[in-house]
């Protein structure tokens, strides 16, 4: 039986081919409040393009010391929003990671999915939908307005796999994503869902126009 709990720091050693980290080069963004944190445990820059990391990663080096200490220390900030798929032999088969932000006083707060993957071997049994189903719980508990979450314009099957979960497109962020390789920046939907707080849905009615990364509070 697949069990559901919170995340430690220990797990950061069991992840196998999952992908633990994602930088703005991934499908989940860190935003700026995420940078701000991480840079006050060992100055991580998110959009230097980090890439993914496994357990083949040598946690010695300084840059993932510092990696090391954020995830640490975002973990310690928002806690009831990590939270990881074991198996019955012990292996992580997802994770999901997120955190509550906004303001009360604008029905801007809600809950942010800053991450969420699950190991391939293990996909396609509803997982996904499950830690999204939890993150939103624990948004609603919290008097969340709404969850959001960013991913890319062109990664079409996770777009359509958040619009079965409830979710629609708010807005779209004009180049969110920092590429490489030469290649242009890419576009993100900020996707929303409302909560039973919202009861005239208004936090998710789409804005008419794009937006810039450096316009999101």
């Amino acid at each position: 039986m697949t069990t559901l709990r919170a995340f430690t720091c220990d797990d950061l050693f069991r992840f196998n081919n999952m992908k633990l980290l994602r930088s703005r080069r991934g499908e989940a963004c860190w935003r700026a409040e995420d940078v701000k944190v991480m840079k006050k445990c060992g100055r991580v820059n998110p959009h230097s393009g980090l890439k993914y990391t496994s357990p083949s990663v040598d946690w010695g080096s300084r840059g993932s010391q510092h990696l090391f200490r954020g995830l640490c220390e975002y973990l310690a900030h928002w806690p009831e929003y990590f939270l990881v798929a074991e198996a019955p032999g012990g292996e992580l088969m997802g994770y999901i990671m997120g955190k509550a932000e906004g303001s009360v006083a604008r029905e801007e707060w809600h809950g942010h999915v800053t991450a969420l993957s699950v190991a391939p071997e293990f996909r396609r049994l509803g997982l996904a939908a499950k830690l999204m189903e939890l993150l939103e719980e624990i948004s609603e508990r919290k008097g969340g307005f709404f969850v959001d979450l960013f991913v890319r314009v062109s990664n079409q099957v996770a777009v359509n796999m958040y619009k079965q979960l409830g979710y629609s497109v708010y807005r779209t962020v004009i180049e969110y994503y920092s590429a490489s390789n030469g290649e242009p920046d890419e576009d993100a939907y900020d996707m929303r869902k409302a909560l039973s707080r919202d009861t005239e849905k208004k936090s998710i009615i789409p804005l008419p126009h794009p937006v810039r990364p450096e316009d999101i509070e």
